[in-house]
């Protein structure tokens, strides 16, 4: 299975990867597409859902998804990380794992692919409940991308953080069983 890179990916696509991870590959090899799960990611507030974006540099030509870098000419780290304590503060996990995801927002990384793919470890790990790097879960990319249209939206398309500062170690079984929350 192919899927996109995400930013902090919607459940249903942790659900659509946990099938099977040792056969996923995560595309990295394609044309940048903006405005999508590659650089967005939509998480519940209060007053309604809220859609952050890391602002990636611009380009005057297409450009592979695992070369995109990211600008930091406004502070979104802090917006971001702002927009999550106040979404999440509340919840009865998030002052457990919150740790976990401060230093994204305190690090400069140069490449998208690089973030998504060290807060995809992370949440690999909380949902395996393991304290430890996790091997054999980092992005994959795919050895020649097929021009296939990879689907950004799934589900509802709300961050798995949504799921996993709710129900914290629970998670994994709400995903396997695919409930809804």
């Amino acid at each position: 299975m192919v899927l996109p890179v995400a930013y902090m990916a919607p459940a249903d696509w942790y659900k659509a990867y946990l099938v099977q991870p040792e056969e996923v590959e995560i595309e990295g090899l394609e044309s940048f597409e903006k405005q999508t799960c590659r650089n967005r990611c939509r998480i519940s507030m209060p007053d309604g859902p809220l859609t952050l974006s890391v602002p990636v540099k611009k380009v005057e030509h297409k450009q592979l998804t695992r070369d995109i870098e990211i600008s930091y000419q406004s502070h979104w780290q802090h917006q971001h990380w702002i927009s999550l304590v106040s979404a999440y503060k509340h919840t009865p996990y998030f002052g457990y794992y919150e740790e976990f995801f401060r230093p994204f927002y305190e690090k400069e990384y140069r490449f998208l692919w690089d973030l998504n793919n060290e807060i995809h470890e992370t949440i690999m790990q909380l949902l395996l409940n393991s304290p430890k790097r996790v091997e054999g879960f980092a992005y994959k990319a795919t050895d020649d991308w097929r021009g296939e249209e990879l689907n950004c939206y799934f589900g509802d398309g709300q961050s798995i953080l949504d799921e996993l500062f709710e129900f914290g170690p629970a998670t994994m079984g709400r995903l396997e069983k695919n409930e809804k929350y």
